[in-house]
């Protein structure tokens, strides 16, 4: 992964591990990404908050994504979304500086580094092998449940056959509890999502949102699926996690082609 800083410290981020050529690609955690550098944002979205819409300090998130953007090449801007939970999927050519309402985003724009940001959910970046067009979904439940990448792999240019998937950090199969209408919501979809939830009381399931997205690139013809499976909730030290801390702050998973 080429950064453009030699500040930079490759232990507060995590790097995206796959067979993809020509692309940067890495998910922040709560922490700057680079040394000797000040994180701006204070308690409860201490440090490095890049979400616009958490009731943190606007000044503030606006310096951390300032200190994110220089970890990319000067022409190359970040497209920032508007995440709605919904299974809006956009074809990005140009950059805008107003945030777009969408929850997963597409382009084959070098100048275009496509962002998602989470607490808790699963960020998924797709690519070809080539890395000539990426993408990047929101995969909450709820766009999940509403074959958000299904309909995002419709939307690529790219032979299904090309495709890569990277599963990032999102909260984990031991901490995600759900209803069972959610549960009933994916098994419509397919009796191989039972195995996607863990029964812990009447009505009351742990979700493991890795292997729902798993389910569904394999159900949409992705075989080369890679995956960083830490549990956000479980790891206060690392990532944030609405679910554990409520109002907190967010995390963003960044692509582009080189």
């Amino acid at each position: 992964m080429a950064v453009n800083s030699t500040r930079f410290n490759p232990k507060t981020i995590d790097t995206v591990q796959w067979p993809v050529q020509n692309v940067q690609a890495f998910a922040t955690t709560r922490y700057s990404p680079f040394d000797n550098c000040a994180s701006y944002s204070l308690t409860p979205f201490s440090a490095f908050n890049l979400g616009d819409h958490v009731e943190d300090e606007p000044l503030n998130v606006q310096k951390n994504r300032q200190q994110l953007q220089t970890l990319f090449a000067p022409n190359k801007q970040i497209q920032w979304l508007k995440q709605v939970h919904k299974d809006q999927v956009i074809t990005v050519n140009s950059h805008s500086s107003v945030p777009l309402t969408a929850d997963a985003v597409i382009t084959q724009n070098k100048h275009i580094v496509l962002s998602i940001m989470t607490a808790d959910c699963l960020p998924i970046l797709l690519a070809n092998t080539q890395g000539h067009e990426v993408a990047a979904i929101h995969g909450g439940w709820r766009p999940l449940s509403l074959n958000i990448i299904q309909k995002t792999v419709t939307q690529m240019n790219t032979p299904i056959e090309q495709l890569c998937a990277w599963l990032g950090p999102c909260i984990g199969a031991t901490a995600f509890e759900v209803g069972s209408e959610v549960k009933q919501i994916f098994v419509q979809q397919g009796l191989e999502f039972q195995t996607a939830f863990t029964q812990i009381a009447e009505s009351k399931y742990l979700a493991d949102l890795h292997s729902i997205a798993k389910i569904q690139l394999q159900k949409s013809g992705i075989k080369a699926i890679y995956q960083h499976s830490q549990c956000t909730f479980s790891t206060p030290e690392r990532y944030f996690s609405y679910r554990r801390e409520q109002k907190t702050g967010r995390m963003a998973t960044l692509i582009t082609c080189l």
